[in-house]
């Protein structure tokens, strides 16, 4: 393991809006063994240093959106968009690492997620795939690469997702009371610090992905500005229980789903176009904001801090208030690290405990057979 205390997170999730950027301070080199509990009270493990967002070219979004559905010529395409995607992670990495003062000598590795383009965690035919060439990443900014972080979980038959709830251990610690941690992104994911120390994640259903698709279609922008348009139509509860009725929210843990399965063939053949396009719109606000507050009520958390994309929709923020009554509902910046940065920071941390040979997943929350080392490294 270098001493280096510096890695770069790199994380482009579902909502294929951009590349969030962190450089990650690490602070604490070990927590002794090869889970990933932290006490308390031990010195905050780590700091972000600099942060960037890198946006996508609206062509590049464009392919990466189309390609969540199976299509034509996929190989040709897959494989192009590798290309790309791996450019501007690089370009990310790059600019995250000018912003913080630092050369690429200083840094330890990267740790990058890549792009999802499918993720099908069930059957027997269980896979993921993450895309963005991390021997491209590695060659372009000369810094030792760390990337394919879910695929050994799904070997060792998890999920291969969420797996930031290690890092939410890690990053938050435990607590007297239970907290949820609430990642909205176009796939919302909750992870539940429990007041017995232990821990529990999963898939909570869609986030944005069905709001910003719906956005996108109907008012050609890439997103509910603050969830305005929502705000101003109603809630067609004939189409929201029929929503809710989907066999995923009555899933036990450990799951997790992604645009492949929620998506607007999904919405489309359970909505009806003359329900307006404004209240489709609020009603899916309220599928994002129940499906929410529904996974994660039995827990009881007395606090939920909210991260992602999501924390900036004003109006899904209000309805998650009301229906968590009586937890507190506030963003992760309460508990240390802005919304926008903590699943880049998470993998910036994952690529310190690969090199550091500890392991990166919480099977109680991905379903693993146990914990394991993850990803791959690519040297510079």
């Amino acid at each position: 393991m270098t001493s280096a205390p510096y890695f770069i997170g790199l994380m482009s999730g579902t909502s294929v809006d951009g590349i969030d950027a962190v450089v990650l301070r690490v602070n604490q080199q070990s927590h002794g063994d090869n889970r990933t509990q932290a006490s308390p009270t031990d010195e905050s493990p780590f700091d972000i240093v600099a942060s960037h967002c890198e946006a996508y070219p609206e062509d590049l979004q464009d392919t990466l959106l189309s390609m969540a559905q199976p299509g034509i010529n996929e190989i040709d395409r897959l494989g192009q968009a590798d290309r790309q995607v791996a450019d501007y992670f690089a370009r990310a990495a790059m600019s995250v690492m000018t912003q913080a003062g630092l050369s690429s000598h200083e840094v330890a590795a990267i740790g990058s997620h890549g792009q999802t383009v499918r993720h099908r965690p069930t059957g027997d035919a269980a896979f993921t795939l993450q895309i963005g060439d991390p021997n491209r990443i590695a060659e372009l900014t000369g810094i030792t690469t760390v990337a394919d972080f879910r695929r050994r979980d799904v070997a060792a038959g998890g999920q291969g997702a969420p797996l930031t709830p290690a890092f939410h251990r890690a990053a938050f610690g435990t607590a007297a009371e239970t907290t949820a941690v609430v990642n909205i992104g176009g796939i919302a994911n909750a992870t539940l610090l429990l007041e017995d120390g232990s821990i529990v994640g999963f898939d909570t259903g869609p986030g944005n992905t069905l709001l910003d698709a719906w956005t996108r279609h109907h008012q050609g922008r890439s997103y509910d500005v603050n969830g305005d348009w929502a705000a101003s139509g109603r809630v067609d509860t004939t189409l929201l229980y029929r929503l809710l009725d989907d066999h995923y929210f009555r899933c036990p843990p450990p799951k997790s789903t992604g645009p492949e399965y929620f998506n607007s063939d999904w919405l489309q053949a359970r909505a009806d176009p003359r329900q307006g396009p404004v209240n489709i719109q609020r009603t899916l606000v309220e599928l994002t904001a129940v499906s929410i507050a529904d996974a994660i009520k039995p827990y009881a958390p007395k606090r939920v801090a909210i991260c992602g994309g999501g924390a900036h929709n004003r109006f899904l923020m209000g309805r998650l208030s009301g229906l968590l009554e009586p937890a507190k509902v506030t963003t992760t910046e309460t508990m240390g690290i802005h919304p926008d940065w903590v699943e880049a920071a998470c993998f910036a941390w994952l690529a310190y405990r690969t090199l550091s040979g500890l392991a990166g997943n919480e099977p109680a929350a991905t379903g693993a057979a146990g914990y394991r080392v993850l990803g791959a490294i690519y040297p510079a």
